[in-house]
């Protein structure tokens, strides 16, 4: 069984570099499609020896899919540039490329918010179907929330490790991730043609979902990490929805 691993970047020399050296021993094919960086993500993807390709970003379903079209292999590992394998991860991999049974392989995957790993707030186990045959599954779901979709009736295996996520170094830049994401969401849910219902859109589902990932979740045990978390979760909810109102009131999210 052949792999290949595929990431999309933009502007990722911070992460490249470690996420590339995770998969080195595990990836027959390492396959970066980048949408033309302005930092130093091409010059070190070159130095670790990857294949390379730059193509314009449309959609991040759009971006995966092409990229999955690239690989070389049927079989396909795929990982954000922020994202890791961890060494029992990678292990089991190598396991499953000795002895494939299944058309998909499920990971946990563990994030880690401003240098602490977060274990609830609805963060954990999160699994993510990541390694599949591309002849029986694609990327699908709603940007900038891609999922791989597999076909009816197709075997999938849950496999032990995790994928390590350094999602956010800084709070500062969660908050742009939100502002970024929530525009992209307002525009689908406007093609859509989903409505807004302002007491529950602004107020019941904000605050539910602070409550339910901060206490029944157990938010609380990540300390003042799990607190911002559930927070800005709970303001991600709220502020799609304010930007899918502004829409359907003609005006054009930032």
């Amino acid at each position: 069984m052949k792999v290949s691993a595929v990431i999309i970047t933009y502007n990722e020399e911070r992460n490249i570099a470690r996420c590339i050296s995770s998969l080195q021993e595990v990836a027959d094919e390492i396959l970066v499609v980048d949408s033309f960086s302005e930092d130093r993500t091409q010059e070190i993807c070159e130095a670790m020896g990857v294949r390379f390709l730059e193509h314009a970003f449309e959609g991040h379903v759009q971006q995966k899919n092409y990229a999955t079209e690239q690989a070389r292999h049927n079989f396909v590992l795929s990982l954000d540039a922020d994202e890791a394998l961890s060494v029992e991860l990678a292990r089991q991999i190598m396991v499953v490329k000795d002895h494939h049974t299944h058309d998909a392989y499920r990971f946990n995957r563990l994030t880690n918010y401003c240098g602490k790993w977060i274990r609830h707030c609805g963060w954990y186990p999160d699994t993510k179907l990541r390694l599949w045959d591309r002849r029986k599954g694609m990327w699908g779901g709603q940007n900038p929330h891609d999922s791989v979709k597999m076909q009816p009736d197709t075997k999938i295996n849950h496999l032990k490790g995790d994928i390590l996520h350094y999602s956010f170094y800084t709070v500062g830049q969660h908050l742009l991730q939100i502002d970024k994401f929530t525009t992209i969401m307002a525009q689908e849910k406007f093609e859509r043609g989903n409505k807004v219902y302002p007491l529950y859109h602004f107020f019941v589902k904000p605050s539910f979902f602070f409550l339910q990932r901060y206490f029944f979740r157990l938010g609380f045990l990540d300390g003042y990490q799990g607190y911002i978390v559930c927070k800005n979760g709970a303001f991600y909810k709220f502020i799609q929805y304010v930007k899918l109102r502004e829409l359907y009131q003609g005006k054009q999210p930032n």
